[in-house]
């Protein structure tokens, strides 16, 4: 049986197919577009999924969605007559994009499904899952769990902003959740905008910049803003925020008891906003702690597994981990809203349809997340030579022997080989590489190969059998989901005069063997690389660490500010070209700055709309 998954319309569209319960494709139309979060219907993605499947929408059984639209109309509605007539002016705006689009979103899927075949078209195919089951799905269903508490964290589905679900083999059911307008993910959204970041696209820049700061607003947001039970379970107090109503985030009243107006994009940091990130940070932890806690108490279960926005906090995630209230815990890769194009099949496949599941023998069903497109050698070539590229064809052997001495000698490599990641990660498949040891590799690739904010940090991809020796965790970690802290013995301790500095001057400090990828904390969000899944990957990282005796690389994602990760060759190409990158490996085709057209060269600081 053939099932394919849609999310789209709002952020994030996606695609995912599946055949007889197993995960052949997945991928997000932003990487196609080049529009970073596209919300438009994947039809990019839905044609790349059938063609890596190899057949065509005759031989598509169900098509399903990730959630209801008619419901979340009424929660609109029902908003709004609950607040009327506060928040006219956004209701007004709202409605003609509903009334003439979103409500007949059935109609509007089955038009765009017509546009790439017919017979995806046809109407007792179409399915739609819940946007919370949506999520609990595509965690429970690829773990390797055979019972499991399921946790799902976002802004909003339909009405659900968190749900438990339990899973047991083929069957899936929630049983518990909190409702529209409190939420974890709007509450972490509300201070995104609050210190100048974009909502659904900054809030992994407030996790970054929290380690900066002191968590010395986190009283005032517990007693004023959020009311938290024991059990995790939360309220917010609406008379601070204004996305019920308003066109933004947060009111007057929160601008008053934060001491000003929310910072403007661009505009210069200040001890102040690193403190309300790292209170923000600190007390959604506490509740997401809180939540674990009673439901491993509640329920009895073992496992736990993760979805939602919330899930991509890999710092609390972290915590959640060390805390020990579940023995296993599995996050989906892709735990945003294009997981639930995967998690609606996956729904369809085993609630809907009653198909058996297939328990994952390995760590998990999703393959390592390489679920998008790749490109052979010959169509690689094909396309560099089209766009200019001078390029060497190697060997395997020189392939990696290539790449490994120019890591070694601190040069930024761009790195494209094999299938695309699913999921918001650069995981060895789209990445930019570099050499952890280097105190000023931070600063220069976020500065001059980025163009990003200087304080962002960088994770380090690590060998799974090393990670124990460097770090202070010793499970696996393939999706880069799990902060954890460098080992003691791997630390430099700042001086007295180091700590007293200002927030960002921390930067300059080294504060491990491997600066690049510690955090003014100590901590890092580690991937554990696994020869099962990315061979080449592994065996690269395994080869610097004979040149240089460190198991580990700088591992971002291929894409500069603003850009979604490099997808093609071309794409890849163009973003060597376009930044300070100093040598390209794209399959086996090596690429060396020094050697390209001068003409190719543009600039990429100002090419993408700031994330």
């Amino acid at each position: 049986m053939i099932v394919l998954g849609i999310s789209a319309f709002y952020h994030d569209s996606a695609a995912a197919l599946l055949r007889d319960g197993e995960i052949v494709a997945a991928a997000q139309e932003e990487r196609f577009t080049r529009k970073k979060h596209d919300p438009r219907f994947p039809s990019a993605a839905v044609r790349y999924c059938l063609q890596e499947a190899g057949i065509s929408g005759e031989s598509v059984h169900r098509v399903a969605y990730y959630e209801k639209p008619f419901v979340k109309f009424e929660r609109l509605l029902e908003t709004y007559l609950v607040f009327a007539p506060k928040g006219f002016s956004s209701f007004r705006k709202a409605m003609p994009l509903w009334m003439s689009e979103k409500l007949f979103q059935r109609d509007l899927l089955r038009a765009e499904l017509e546009k790439i075949h017919p017979a995806l078209a046809e109407k007792e195919k179409l399915l739609f899952s819940e946007h919370h089951l949506s999520h609990a799905a595509s965690a429970f269903y690829p773990s390797a769990f055979e019972r499991a508490a399921v946790l799902t964290m976002d802004g909003v589905g339909e009405w659900v902003t968190t749900s438990l679900a339990l899973g047991d083999d083929k069957n899936l059911k929630i049983e518990k959740e909190i409702h529209f307008p409190h939420s974890l993910g709007l509450l972490y959204s509300a201070f995104t905008y609050y210190t100048g970041f974009k909502v659904n696209s900054g809030e992994y820049k407030v996790m970054g910049l929290a380690p900066y700061g002191e968590p010395k607003y986190a009283p005032l947001i517990l007693d004023k803003i959020i009311d938290v039970k024991p059990d995790g379970s939360f309220r917010l107090n609406m008379d601070y925020f204004d996305y019920c109503t308003g066109l933004k985030m947060t009111g007057r009243k929160f601008d008053e008891l934060f001491g000003g107006p929310a910072r403007k994009p661009e505009q210069s940091l200040e001890q102040r906003h690193m403190d309300l990130a790292a209170s923000v940070q600190a007390v959604v932890e506490e509740i997401i702690l809180r939540l674990a806690r009673s439901i491993a108490k509640e329920t009895g279960e073992k496992n736990l597994c993760l979805a939602g926005g919330v899930a991509l906090n890999c710092v609390a995630n972290g915590k959640l981990l060390r805390d020990g209230c579940f023995e296993n815990i599995f996050i989906q890769p892709a735990a945003g809203d294009a997981g639930g194009a995967l998690g609606a099949a996956l729904a369809a496949y085993h609630g809907h349809e009653g198909q058996p599941r297939e328990i994952a023998r390995s760590r998990d069903a999703m393959k390592g997340s390489y679920l998008g497109p790749a490109y052979d050698d010959e169509e690689t070539e094909r396309r560099l030579a089209a766009v200019g590229a001078k390029f060497t064809v190697v060997s395997d052997d020189a392939l990696i022997e290539e790449t490994a001495r120019a890591l070694a000698a601190q040069q930024a490599v761009g790195w494209r080989q094999g299938r695309m990641e699913f999921g918001p990660r650069a995981l060895g498949a789209s990445s930019i590489l570099a050499d952890p040891r280097s105190p000023q590799m931070q600063k220069t690739l976020n500065l001059k190969v980025k163009f990003r904010e200087s304080f962002r940090p960088f994770a380090p991809s690590v060998l799974r059998e090393k990670v124990a020796e460097w770090f202070e965790m010793e499970c696996d970690s393939p999706y880069m989901l799990l902060v954890a802290g460098v080992k003691a013995e791997r630390r430099r301790e700042m001086t007295a005069e180091q700590k007293a500095m200002f927030g960002i001057d921390k930067l300059n400090v080294a504060r491990s063997e491997i600066p690049a990828v510690t955090h003014v904390d100590y901590s890092a969000r580690v991937q554990t690389v696994h020869e099962d899944t990315n061979p080449r990957y592994h065996r690269l990282i395994r080869r610097f660490e004979e040149l240089t005796g460190c198991p580990l690389l700088v591992n971002t994602s291929f894409n500069v500010r603003g850009e979604p990760m490099a997808l093609t060759p071309e794409d890849a190409f163009r973003c060597f070209m376009g930044s300070n990158l100093d040598f390209l490996a794209v399959g086996n085709c090596v690429m060396r700055k020094s050697e390209q057209d001068p003409g190719l060269a543009t600039s990429y600081e100002t090419a993408f709309e700031l994330d």
